[in-house]
């Protein structure tokens, strides 16, 4: 897998950071998740993982060409917007030894990868049951 940078929110040190693949999708690198109360309220299928990452984060695909990259609707494989400014990115993990080699991951972050369309969509203006899920962020 080859992947192209698109950004990351900090210069200093290791911090979520946002990817482009070959593959039609997006590598998401950010926090792994370790308090309970986010975790009760997944639903993570075997294969894949959570992530926490800021969400500014996703301001970086428009180097991907979009023209906008503020998420405007919550679902998979965005599942939660926390109370800090955060969101909860869902998706396989990522285990190839190819794409890990091009990335520093220090040992509280791991990797998902989610595919592109699923995450343009996030972009397009909510609808209705949408814009009651985002008016209620995670406790």
């Amino acid at each position: 897998m080859k992947l192209r940078f698109l950004g990351k929110n900090s210069n200093i040190g290791d911090c979520p950071t946002l990817y482009a693949t070959d593959r039609d999708t997006y590598l998401v690198q950010g926090w792994k998740i370790f308090a309970n109360d986010l975790l009760m309220q997944l639903d993570i299928p075997e294969g894949q993982t959570a992530v926490e990452v800021p969400t500014e984060l996703f301001e970086h695909l428009t180097k991907d060409g979009l023209p906008a990259g503020e998420i405007r609707r919550l679902e998979d494989p965005i599942m939660i917007l926390t109370p800090g400014g955060t969101f909860i990115v869902q998706g396989r993990e990522v285990t190839d030894a190819e794409a890990l080699s091009q990335m520093e991951i220090p040992d509280y972050e791991t990797v998902v990868e989610v595919p592109k369309a699923a995450i343009t969509a996030l972009l397009e203006e909510p609808r209705g049951a949408d814009l009651q899920r985002r008016a209620q962020p995670a406790l």
